[in-house]
């Protein structure tokens, strides 16, 4: 069931391009739009996914089971066309007060300024949520992307050599990037 801060949840974006893009919850009716997502994906890309999102298999098992106490997806549209998608994977038991933030863009609307207004739209959803702590896990090579991520607030917490493994068995380092939420105060 659809947490109600997310019910009525519709954000008009606008990038620097003027290009004007829909952020949404994802629904159990937007199997198609997932599909039609990631059917553009090629081979370089789908590497760096922990699942076979060209699988219409994968995407059909996500929808029947979306499940938003674990994972609140945004979808970004540009005229009912899917450009992009943002989740928020909400942590369990000792880890309740964390959620990973992951972000992917069709080639088309990256370094165009829309990741950083999804990872805007995460954080604040995450907040809302009541979460403690944002990570994401970011290709340690893409410094751009980075320095995107601490514009935003989240710092480098360390280095995670090998930690990507694709299907070729070649490895590549990842950093783990960490956002406080809840402001820690030392009383006396």
């Amino acid at each position: 069931m659809m947490p109600e801060q997310l019910k009525n949840f519709r954000e008009i974006v606008t990038i620097a391009d003027g290009a004007r893009i829909l952020l949404r919850p994802l629904t159990n009716e937007d199997q198609s739009l997932l599909t039609d997502l990631y059917s553009s994906i090629n081979g370089d890309d789908l590497r760096y996914f922990r699942h076979n999102v060209k699988d219409p298999e994968v995407i059909r098992n996500w929808i029947e089971k979306l499940d938003y106490n674990s994972v609140i997806p945004i979808l970004a549209l540009v005229k009912e066309h899917p450009v992009g998608n943002a989740t928020l994977h909400l942590g369990e038991g000792p880890r309740r007060h964390i959620g990973e933030v992951r972000i992917f863009l069709t080639k088309d609307f990256r370094k165009r300024g829309l990741g950083m207004k999804m990872l805007r739209t995460v954080v604040d959803i995450a907040r809302k949520q009541g979460l403690h702590i944002l990570i994401a896990e970011v290709i340690a090579e893409n410094v751009k992307l980075i320095k995107a991520f601490e514009t935003m607030g989240f710092k480098q917490q360390c280095a995670l050599d090998d930690y990507f493994m694709f299907p070729d068995g070649e490895t590549i380092d990842v950093k783990l990037m960490v956002m406080p939420l809840k402001v820690k105060v030392d009383e006396f």
